[in-house]
């Protein structure tokens, strides 16, 4: 069905990760989920998430081809590229509008994080390192436009941002060993690429290790100091661990997507943790 191969382009899951990643953050920030706000940061999220995807698929057609992403719909043949394009160029204003809704501040940011997306899908990413640190960066974001949504940058939201971030960047590292053959195409400079798969495995899985190690950092503040916390962060923290292992041990490329999979299950229980923390 064209639906679900629009919803596969969107990457529809990821987009509604964020869209609760903004709503986590305006949680900690407030306390509580107004009405407005939250269903404007949720949509802001999801619609500039889905023209980020969409765009970066147009862009990467050819990459995607040679590391033979079958999951990608403009490789199967599901999707044109002429549709990918006008679907992330429509759904891109879309995701403003609703950041404009809710302030100037929120739109500036909003705007902020989309224009660095299409640089992204453009240019950046062929600058590898500096793109992994953009995409590490838009899994924080979420949590930043939540508390600038509601006026509040606090700490917690601060650490939850950092730890997205950390292990984020690892996320994108270890990536780029099971994206190498595309990469090439794009003559993207990767830790791969640049310095070989073993040490980006390394460089990837001291990264996991670190957030593992900050994550307990949010004990200094009391609400966290409690078993709704715990629970779910010693899981993500568990499976950061065990990704950290694999990848120490060696992998094969053809395992990594089987780790990113783990690592993105890892950092939504890290999300639910200090949701928790915090109700």
């Amino acid at each position: 069905m064209k639906a679900r191969a629009y919803l596969k382009l969107f990457r529809i899951d990821h987009g509604v990760m964020y869209g609760f990643g903004v709503l986590v953050g305006i949680f900690i920030a407030a306390k509580n989920l107004p009405l407005e706000e939250t269903l404007f940061g949720f949509l802001t999220a999801v619609f500039l998430q889905s023209s980020t995807f969409a765009l970066n698929d147009y862009f990467d057609y050819e990459v995607d081809l040679a590391n033979k992403r079958f999951d990608r719909p403009l490789v199967t043949g599901e999707i044109s590229r002429r549709e990918a394009l006008l679907s992330g160029i429509f759904l891109f204003p879309v995701g403003l509008v609703f950041s404009y809704l809710i302030s100037p501040l929120a739109f500036g940011f909003a705007l902020l994080i989309s224009i660095l997306g299409v640089l992204y899908d453009l240019k950046l990413k062929e600058f590898g390192l500096i793109g992994n640190v953009y995409i590490a960066t838009t899994m924080a974001a979420p949590f930043l436009f939540g508390g600038i949504i509601m006026e509040n940058l606090n700490e917690a939201i601060i650490l939850l941002s950092a730890l997205a971030f950390i292990s984020g960047l690892g996320r994108e590292i270890m990536k780029g060993i099971e994206d190498v053959e595309g990469d090439k195409i794009r003559n993207a400079k990767t830790v791969a690429i640049l310095y070989g798969e073993k040490f980006a495995a390394k460089i990837a899985a001291l990264l996991f290790m670190l957030a593992v190690s900050l994550s307990f950092l949010a004990l200094i503040f009391p609400e966290f100091r409690d078993i709704k916390y715990l629970i779910p962060v010693l899981a993500c923290d568990a499976i950061l661990l065990f990704s950290a292992f694999k990848l120490l041990k060696g992998v094969k490329r053809e395992e990594i997507y089987s780790l990113r999979k783990r690592t993105m299950s890892a950092m939504a229980l890290g999300m639910l943790a200090f949701l928790l923390g915090v109700i």
